[in-house]
């Protein structure tokens, strides 16, 4: 009995939906890290101050997260910008290089690699959940795979190149099994 094709296909797209959910945040921060010389080459110079540092507990199911809140003037206009802690997390009053954006004076770089904002969270989730479906994608189209059993290669024929053994000849008289008594021996 043959098995329906969608399943199969179903399976197939959810992995292939699963591994374009995995490429984006590689791709989002490929995009992010080119974005960022581009501010260094091209943006306003300016110096930001750290007002304040600020570190949410993560609860139960999340850990922390900390939080870098800059103070900045660009063009005599103060500005205010958040900066999420990946890697470097500067205390309040600490004076930091930005180049800002002048066509947008709230997005800057610091001189630690770091954008404004938080950028990429949604693209990390997307991730997550892109790699969790390429998984599941991946095995159930693989346990939808017939496996035959070893030594078996089909549905009865004989191996190539080896010869099928021949059945016992009883010419003509009734079946003998290999058991300690003989059976429907015809004598």
């Amino acid at each position: 009995m043959r098995r329906p094709l969608w399943p199969g296909l179903a399976y197939a797209l959810l992995a292939v939906a699963g591994a374009a959910l995995l490429w984006l945040p590689f791709h989002t921060q490929s995009a992010l890290d080119d974005w960022a010389a581009t501010l260094r080459e091209r943006g306003t110079p300016a110096r930001a101050t750290v007002v304040d540092q600020v570190t949410e507990s993560g609860g139960n199911r999340k850990s922390s997260s900390s939080t870098m809140y800059f103070s900045y003037v660009v063009d005599g206009r103060t500005h205010s910008q958040e900066v999420a802690c990946f890697e470097v997390c500067r205390a309040a009053g600490t004076e930091v290089p930005i180049w800002v954006d002048p066509a947008d004076p709230g997005d800057f770089v610091t001189d630690f690699g770091q954008l404004s904002g938080h950028r990429g969270r949604v693209q990390g989730v997307l991730g997550v959940v892109g790699l969790a479906a390429l998984g599941t994608g991946v095995v159930l189209t693989l346990s939808r795979i017939r496996r035959r059993p070893a030594g078996r290669s089909g549905h009865g024929a004989a191996r190539p190149g080896r010869p099928r053994p021949a059945a016992p000849a009883t010419a003509g008289r009734g079946h003998s099994g290999r058991g300690k008594r003989k059976r429907n021996v015809q004598r």
